[in-house]
């Protein structure tokens, strides 16, 4: 009983802790497959699809024939892109998950147009990589300063206009989730009230020149 008495409360504190960093990886793992997917989902349907996700850099020309870009903006949430990545979602809310995107690329050094091949990508090209930013941070660099929560400001530096059309172009789109979780038995053996859960996937898109 002694023994029992001593031992006890040592192996239910690591059979927790195991648990529940168990769930954390796991949950960890549906956000970051939820970037992913909502990475996937803006980079096929940018620029020329017919219901495009766009940027906020929305087009200022009218709506070509065929076109309809109020389908899927940053001011409705980009509802298709946002779909696309909770539908990956399981075993959480996935109401729950945040999901924003922003869009980067390269900027010619000469002409300042976006949508630039790489740095000596064609002879007498000179370029520079623009990143964009969610929450004033890049996330590709430092997702871990970037909020969780609806409404996060966006910052797109490589989309625009294109050839007259109202095309939204650019390099690549960086696909942001988010999650706060509230770990079970939060406040015992060190476990954080809340743990932001966060996943970033970058997605190259077809250059539209």
């Amino acid at each position: 009983m002694v023994e029992l008495a001593l031992v006890m409360p040592l192996f239910v504190m690591v059979l927790a802790g195991v648990i529940i960093l168990g769930i954390g990886v796991f949950y960890q793992q549906q956000v970051t497959n939820a970037a992913r997917e909502a990475a996937r989902h803006a980079s096929i349907h940018s620029a020329s699809a017919q219901c495009p996700t766009i940027s906020t850099l929305a087009p200022a020309l009218p709506t070509p024939l065929g076109y309809r870009y109020e389908c899927d903006t940053p001011a409705d949430g980009w509802p298709f892109m946002t779909a696309a990545g909770r539908s990956r979602i399981f075993g959480l809310p996935p109401a729950d998950v945040q999901i924003l995107a922003c869009w980067s690329g390269y900027v010619d050094d000469a002409s300042g147009s976006h949508d630039a091949p790489p740095p000596n990508a064609v002879a007498g090209n000179s370029s520079h990589w623009a990143p964009c930013s969610i929450d004033g941070q890049d996330p590709a660099v430092n997702p871990s300063a970037i909020g969780c929560g609806a409404g996060l400001a966006t910052m797109d530096t490589a989309s625009e206009i294109s050839e007259g059309q109202g095309r939204n172009v650019a390099n690549q789109v960086t696909a942001y989730a988010c999650y706060q979780w509230s770990p079970p038995l939060a406040g015992f053996l060190l476990i954080p009230e809340t743990v932001t859960l966060r996943g970033v996937v970058s997605e190259p898109i077809q250059r539209q020149q």
